[in-house]
């Protein structure tokens, strides 16, 4: 699938880009050392931050507390 297009349709059905805030880097800090991927930690700390919840099929990255839910 064509990104842009997908990302076109994301936005008309009423989801919302997250950017990236200071406020995620320092939660990234105060993670635990359980996984090294920077972005897979980046997405820990916003969802933490933001108060959702995050959707994994990585079972590393599901040892993360909540609001990190494994997906089966």
């Amino acid at each position: 699938m064509d990104a842009r297009i997908l990302r076109r349709g994301l936005l008309d059905a009423g989801y919302e880009e997250l950017p990236i805030l200071s406020q995620h880097v320092l939660t990234v800090d105060a993670l635990p050392p359980i996984h090294k991927d920077p972005f897979d930690r980046l997405l820990i700390a916003q969802a933490i931050t933001e108060g959702i919840v995050l959707l994994t099929s990585g079972a590393t990255v599901a040892q993360y507390p909540s609001p990190v839910r494994l997906a089966r």
